[in-house]
């Protein structure tokens, strides 16, 4: 009886969805051959406008999917929304990667590819356009979209100060 219960329960849902984006084996050499261990490139976000990215080694796969979890974790960022979309177009370029994302109209979706949908279905966006050019690395499309979403919300806060009559060269603060 006592075991029924405990089969029963339900776990609870995690605080952040994950989307492992790459998993390679890498290797150094060594006097007596090659050490080989994982890397792992993970997305995590709670789609309600938080998203990070992270990276990490571990000497099997599911060390190295946990550390890159708990770094994602430390990098979050809170992406500010208009209704489901971004608020305007932006283009970034981090690295070899180029980003383009555009605001839709609601019920188009996400029309975009691999690293990139995986970074803005996780940040909660529902409708946006993308473009990706340049580099076909999956961390440096991650990271550059991450970049895109950063100066989204940038953008806007810097509006908002010149709004209320503060001056640019006041950032630091």
């Amino acid at each position: 009886m006592a075991r029924d219960k405990k089969f029963r329960e339900k776990r609870e849902k995690p605080e952040y969805d994950q989307n492992l984006l790459d998993l390679a084996r890498v290797a150094r050499v060594v006097k007596g051959g090659r050490r080989f261990r994982f890397r792992a490139t993970l997305v995590i976000g709670n789609r309600k406008g938080k998203v990070g990215v992270g990276v990490a080694k571990g000497t099997d796969v599911s060390e190295a999917i946990n550390k890159a979890f708990n770094q994602a974790k430390k990098k979050l960022l809170n992406v500010q929304l208009k209704g489901q979309t971004i608020k305007h177009e932006i283009k970034v370029k981090y690295g070899s990667a180029r980003i383009i994302l555009k605001p839709a109209v609601p019920g188009k979706g996400i029309i975009a590819g691999g690293a990139v949908r995986a970074v803005v279905d996780l940040a909660g966006i529902k409708d946006v356009v993308s473009k990706s050019l340049g580099s076909s690395n999956k961390l440096a499309v991650a990271r550059a979209t991450i970049e895109a979403l950063r100066q989204l919300n940038f953008s806007h806060s810097r509006k908002a100060r010149m709004e209320n009559g503060k001056p640019e060269n006041n950032l630091k603060k």
